[in-house]
């Protein structure tokens, strides 16, 4: 079980994280839509190069131009990209030229269960997919802490190829139950990990690393059984 925290917003955050046990911390750079969680590319730059050993930094970004995407990703060093715009698989295929060893996740909100028929042409041009709340009301295409139907994710995670990572409303009281239903690659979480001063609360990190992981091999381990 892979787990991302995203919307790091400080060096302190990252550190705090990765002694957590989290996997991976996400860089919002390149706004288009609504989030208290972008930083500009300087501060990412500066969170990548004092993140500690063996935790992978994400650019996740709402730009759609390929040459954008990449100048940014190499400016900041990031080791993956994900995707919460609109690009085609041609825009992937020309960023993956430009960035052969950088993984690509790309985005997709949960709305209905047709979307399965919209990510199939992008199996074979990235590495993972994520899975997401679409918050129309106030123009937020990720981090909007709504939780999306499971059961649709559950389909997504049968039906596709690649890795699927669920996000969307996932906090350490209900990711349990989210790993348990939805079996995906791996999980996802912002909003349900800050505390009152709008940055990641400690506490809360801890709680969800340690109830992701436990129900992972409790998974793990009735599948092992059966």
């Amino acid at each position: 079980m892979r787990i991302k925290v995203c919307g790091i917003k400080r060096v302190e955050d990252a550190i705090m994280a990765a002694y957590c046990g989290v996997d991976a911390i996400g860089l919002v750079v390149g706004q288009k839509h609504n989030s208290d969680d972008f930083i500009d590319k300087h501060l990412a730059q500066k969170i990548v190069k004092e993140c500690p050993p063996y935790i992978s930094p994400v650019l996740v970004t709402e730009l759609d131009d390929a040459e954008e995407i990449s100048n940014l990703a190499h400016k900041i060093g990031v080791t993956s990209i994900q995707l919460h715009s609109d690009c085609t698989v041609d825009s992937i295929i020309s960023l993956r030229k430009s960035l052969p060893h950088i993984k690509i996740i790309k985005n997709f909100h949960v709305t209905k269960l047709e979307i399965i028929h919209s990510m199939k042409p992008f199996e074979s041009v990235v590495d993972a997919f994520i899975l997401d709340t679409l918050d129309l009301a106030n123009g937020k295409v990720g981090s909007t802490g709504l939780v999306h139907d499971w059961n649709i994710s559950r389909n997504i995670v049968k039906e596709i190829s690649r890795p699927v990572i669920l996000a969307g409303g996932l906090t350490p009281e209900n990711v349990g139950e989210a790993i348990r239903f939805v079996k995906p690659y791996g999980v996802d979480a912002s909003s349900g990990l800050k505390g009152s001063n709008g940055f990641k609360d400690e506490k809360k990190v801890i709680n969800f690393v340690h109830r992701a992981r436990d129900e992972y091999f409790k998974v793990r381990n009735l599948s092992l059984e059966n």
